[in-house]
């Protein structure tokens, strides 16, 4: 069996969790590939930086980042660098032989940057056009088929590469979705700082245990925040053949097996 896990980057993630659960499942000889985040250190480093992050809201109400060529070098910086290597050097520890790499590698992850970001701003409708963001449409099966094969855990990040060679800012649930369908993953974990979709954020005592898969667009329309995207790649990993999409919560001990037995919001 095959899983994807994918690790937020907002505060409250505990890693040494999300990287102790991990070793163990390798060490027991369960396929894996882990996807990860890094917004909380960025938002940290960009504002140090003397560039504070910007948020915008596209048409279709969904909140990214604002990835002008300045965030993008930050967010390279830290999503590639720091905590990228910092997962690596936690799963060397614990002895597996992680590897780690971006979707510009090799071309891992690749797909169109977006000529233009339609965002609604102080209720008018703006058109960014010098914005690196984009989405991904291919993955690099060969490449991770290889390293798989070698007996390496691959840790992945953001960004891609655009069609024209450009990096681009991509979401990290919707690309470990796409990695998820591209090796026909049994599983997609995404965990979060929270326990899973909430019917009334922030009440933790509302969870969604499960979402039909016929009902999802009500799930994304419901959805707060940062958890709308989330519902969205779990919908496409779904739509992709992906054999189930669990939420749940990156905070707590062994947070991947507690998804895998089905705390947190499943989705077929």
């Amino acid at each position: 069996m095959m899983i994807v896990v994918k690790v937020g980057g907002s505060e409250g993630i505990n890693l040494d969790h999300v990287c102790a659960d991990v070793a163990a499942l390798w060490r027991e000889g369960q396929r894996l590939v882990l996807v990860h985040g890094g917004s909380h250190l960025t938002n940290q480093v960009a504002e140090a930086l003397g560039h504070p992050p910007r948020f915008v809201t596209s048409a279709s109400g969904f909140t990214s980042r604002r990835t002008d060529r300045r965030t993008l070098e930050i967010f390279e910086m830290v999503y590639c660098g720091q905590v990228n290597k910092g997962i690596v050097e936690r799963l060397q520890g614990l002895g597996v032989n992680a590897l780690g790499l971006s979707g510009l590698d090799g071309r891992l992850l690749e797909g169109p940057r977006k000529d233009a970001l339609r965002i609604i701003e102080d209720g008018r409708r703006l058109l960014l056009r010098d914005d690196y963001t984009g989405k991904v449409e291919r993955v690099n099966k060969p490449l991770l088929d290889l390293l798989l094969g070698a007996g390496y855990l691959p840790v992945i990040s953001p960004p891609a590469i655009s069609y024209h060679h450009e990096a681009i800012n991509v979401d990290g649930d919707r690309a470990a979705a796409a990695i998820a369908a591209a090796l026909g993953a049994e599983a997609l974990v995404i965990l979060s700082n929270v326990p899973g979709l909430l019917r009334n954020y922030p009440d933790e005592a509302t969870l969604v245990r499960e979402v039909a898969k016929e009902r999802m667009e009500e799930a994304i329309g419901a959805a707060a925040g940062r958890m709308k995207i989330k519902v969205l790649g779990a919908a496409e990993a779904v739509a992709a053949g992906v054999g189930r999409v669990v939420l749940a919560d990156g905070r707590v001990e062994r947070p991947v097996r507690r998804a895998l037995a089905g705390e947190g919001t499943v989705i077929r």
